[in-house]
């Protein structure tokens, strides 16, 4: 699996197990929707500041953006 598919994946499970909705976390993290829905289908490369943003919205460490899960 690619980088950014990993990314993506872990920002849906992430995102889903605290119950947040793509439109509550682009709230959050102060984005558009869309722009949250490309980056989890991995249409999108997400930049630093981006994933940053992101994962304090998720209220994790940006590196648990980048974590392999079984």
């Amino acid at each position: 699996m690619k980088l950014r598919e990993q990314v993506g994946l872990n920002i849906r499970n992430l995102r889903n197990s605290r119950g947040l909705s793509q439109e509550q976390l682009a709230l959050a993290a102060d984005m558009d929707r869309s722009y949250i829905s490309e980056i989890e289908l991995a249409k999108f490369s997400a930049s630093i500041d981006v994933l940053e943003r992101i994962a304090h919205a998720l209220e994790v460490a940006p590196k648990e953006l980048f974590n392999e899960r079984g």
